[in-house]
């Protein structure tokens, strides 16, 4: 049960919504486009608003659908494994040849249903860092940063260790804009690539 739950929500976590997105209803390679990260982000500034919130918006139900069933069918432990599995399959896509995005929404969306309270607390400190600085990407390294901390108030081990695994993937996956931050040259919200 286990095995076939995390196979599936790896699966789940490994639909490229913002390839597919751009790609079927805009005639858009992504990839090559903007930064060339398949997330959000990447659609916003590339294609606008519209297909930008619904990729985001995809994404978040590619780390809440698995978390979820974890947690229907198993326990707060099958919960965060699926969790990462579809952080994971985001990051490391099977349909993209094991590449992929950065990890935000799907990470964010297996907290809405592990630690909802915690996710809004991350989310109002994601929103306070992006408002002040204008780069999405600082505001995302800072709430992943936090997460691990924040969720011991869960206490929950299962979470808390999802927590950790899943800050250093998506630090990991920002180490380009983590350069671009310290150079000055990382882009702010608003700006066109």
């Amino acid at each position: 049960m286990w095995f076939f739950l995390l196979l599936l929500a790896y699966l789940l976590g490994s639909f490229p919504t913002a390839h597919v997105i751009s790609w079927y209803f805009y005639g858009v390679d992504i990839r090559r486009r903007g930064s060339g990260n398949v997330g959000a982000t990447n659609v916003l500034r590339t294609l606008g608003p519209l297909p930008g919130f619904l990729v985001l918006a995809v994404d978040i139900w590619k780390g809440v659908l698995p978390a979820w069933l974890g947690l229907k069918y198993g326990c707060p432990w099958l919960a965060a494994g699926a969790g990462l599995a579809a952080l994971v399959g985001h990051n490391w896509s099977i349909f993209l040849g094991f590449q992929g995005g950065k990890g935000v929404a799907t990470a964010a969306g297996a907290v809405l249903i592990m630690a909802p309270k915690i996710l809004l607390v991350l989310l109002l400190i994601w929103l306070l860092v992006v408002l002040l600085s204008r780069y999405v990407s600082l505001g995302s390294i800072t709430a992943a940063f936090l997460a691990p901390w924040l969720l011991i108030f869960t206490g929950q081990p299962p979470y808390v260790l999802y927590g950790i695994i899943a800050a250093v993937i998506i630090m990991w996956r920002h180490y380009p804009n983590i350069k671009r931050l310290r150079a000055g040259t990382e882009h702010r919200l608003g700006e066109r690539l």
